[in-house]
């Protein structure tokens, strides 16, 4: 088994990007249990503080109110930290269809103010939220790790994969170790974005009638938030080479409708009519198929 840098290296003072978002608030919460210093780094643009609030009267835990656009506060931030969480993002993949900058501000240049503040201050390690959206429209299905070329459909999946390329360089150059998780679509607890919550909404408008973006038969993987934390954390603990990249899933898919049908029936709801906008795609940049492959992973153990 390769080297494991937790045991090498004494990690006491973590440092969570977006740690007051969906994924990265059930990060934090995991790692307050581990007894180190857990700071948290969040503009609340979309994060939430009642997320994070439960922790706000422990002395091990703190929150600065920062922008990864803003140099000087993420540089300050940094300092005497052992260990970066990157979760920060805008997680909207919809968005960039609308808006074409806000994935590169929130994404590309966000990522590379935080490893030039690493760089500064001597930060060892890092493990970035990435996405299934990097490998576009595969045509390996389970997609691995190794699948290639990489032709993201979105801007979003473009961004993500221009931070992977930057955090990859980064280590190499400057003796940074990573860890890089493409997850597929994660749920659970404090979503705030995404299929079920998009549903939900609309029902609560509408008990009788729910719009479906396309055709409802994109099928694709999800992962409870749970699971996807506990798979970040296990593969930091069991491996640490200089790059670590991971897909993060579930090994079964469901479809549109059938995602549909389930939120329907938890809300309680009857005689809810589906309608469909058509189409393959949900919208611009949606990948109608996506499973990916969590041999890598399983193989820690």
């Amino acid at each position: 088994m390769s080297e494991n840098i937790t045991e090498k290296r004494s990690i006491d003072k973590i440092l969570v990007t977006g740690g007051a978002g969906f994924i990265g608030s059930h990060i934090v919460d995991r790692l307050m249990d581990t007894g180190c210093e857990v700071v948290v780094f969040d503009n609340l643009s979309s994060g939430k503080m009642e997320f994070i609030e439960h922790h706000l009267d422990n002395t091990n835990f703190s929150l600065i109110k920062g922008d990864l656009l803003n140099t000087d506060e993420i540089d300050a931030a940094c300092q005497d930290i052992d260990f970066v969480y990157h979760a920060a993002a805008n997680p909207d993949v919809r968005l960039g269809v609308v808006d074409t900058k806000v994935h590169f501000d929130q994404n590309i240049t966000a990522t590379y103010n935080l490893l030039e503040a690493m760089r500064k201050n001597g930060v060892p390690n890092i493990a970035f939220t990435s996405t299934s959206t990097v490998y576009g429209e595969a045509m390996t299905i389970p997609t691995p790790e190794g699948y290639g070329p990489l032709v993201p459909i979105s801007l979003y999946g473009a961004s993500k994969l221009a931070c992977e390329a930057l955090i990859t360089s980064y280590s190499h150059t400057f003796d940074i170790h990573s860890w890089i998780f493409r997850f597929a679509n994660i749920v659970g607890d404090r979503g705030t974005h995404g299929i079920i919550v998009d549903f939900i909404e609309k029902l609560r408008y509408d008990e009788k009638h729910l719009e479906i973006l396309g055709d409802g038969r994109q099928s694709k993987s999800y992962l409870h938030v749970t699971d996807c934390v506990d798979a970040i954390l296990f593969a930091v603990d069991h491996i640490g080479e200089t790059v670590n990249i991971f897909n993060v899933g579930s090994e079964d898919t469901i479809d549109t409708t059938g995602i549909a049908r389930i939120v329907v029936e938890e809300m309680g709801l009857k005689d809810v009519e589906f309608s469909y906008t058509g189409g393959r795609r949900g919208w611009k940049g949606d990948v109608p198929r996506m499973l990916l492959a969590v041999d890598k992973l399983k193989e820690l153990g």
